[in-house]
């Protein structure tokens, strides 16, 4: 490939456009054809560039595009090495593919107060009783300017196209949108259950759904009940 082949535009870049779900509601047998945005069809976006003002962008608008593909198929966390392969990374019409190496570079800017804090790596070592300890640590770490390959840990991280706290509004929405404050609902209930299937935060991790409801706790609109497996939520 030649030079010029290779050299995308910050002007390019930044005039992408990243498709979203039209429908949020919808479950996955309803949902349409994702729309991937015209830079996926540009062989340069699947190489980094160098020159600082164009990487940047290249990475905003790689976060677009992995936050609205997640989204749109429902997915709350990424393994790499898994993720690699599929049509998120890989443009097989195209013959052209992130490597590993950029990928990673990619979800870390998306860690980043840069990046918007998009995405958070998963310690390799974490488990749904050590988890919060472990995020506690990762954020000690990366304050003080911790090493990047410590904090990748397995190189699988979540993908925030709503953080936590965004989460936590959309529950508390629809606790008042289906009358049930003051009911006490299971976490399985919330994530899992029919009554929620149209939902965007169904089939969420557990990790991540204690997380957003522990929002809510500190909010003072909901209290967890029960031990861990079985934990009820009550929401104010």
């Amino acid at each position: 490939m030649s030079s010029g082949a290779s050299t995308i535009s910050a002007k390019t870049l930044i005039d992408a456009t990243s498709p979203r779900r039209a429908n949020s509601s919808t479950t996955p047998a309803d949902k349409a054809t994702f729309v991937f945005p015209p830079l996926y069809s540009f062989p340069p976006f699947f190489t980094l560039q160098r020159v600082v003002t164009t990487r940047t962008s290249q990475l905003a608008s790689w976060s677009a595009f992995i936050q609205s593909y997640c989204r749109f198929h429902g997915i709350f966390s990424l393994a790499l090495v898994d993720a690699l392969p599929t049509a998120l990374f890989n443009n097989a019409d195209i013959a052209r593919s992130l490597s590993l190496r950029d990928a990673r570079t990619v979800l870390h800017w998306m860690t980043t107060v840069e990046g918007g804090n998009r995405a958070e790596w998963i310690p390799s070592s974490s488990s749904s009783s050590s988890y919060s300890s472990s995020i506690t640590a990762s954020a000690a770490k990366k304050g003080r300017g911790g090493d990047k390959g410590e904090e990748e840990g397995d190189g699988k991280a979540w993908i925030y196209w709503r953080r936590p706290e965004e989460w936590a509004q959309v529950l508390e929405e629809w606790v008042d949108r289906t009358g049930q404050k003051g009911a006490v609902v299971t976490l399985y209930e919330i994530a899992e259950s029919d009554a929620t299937r149209r939902e965007e935060f169904w089939g969420m991790d557990s990790d991540l759904l204690r997380r957003s409801v522990d929002v809510c706790v500190k909010r003072g609109r909901a209290q967890v009940f029960g031990q861990e497996g079985s934990e009820g939520v009550k929401f104010f």
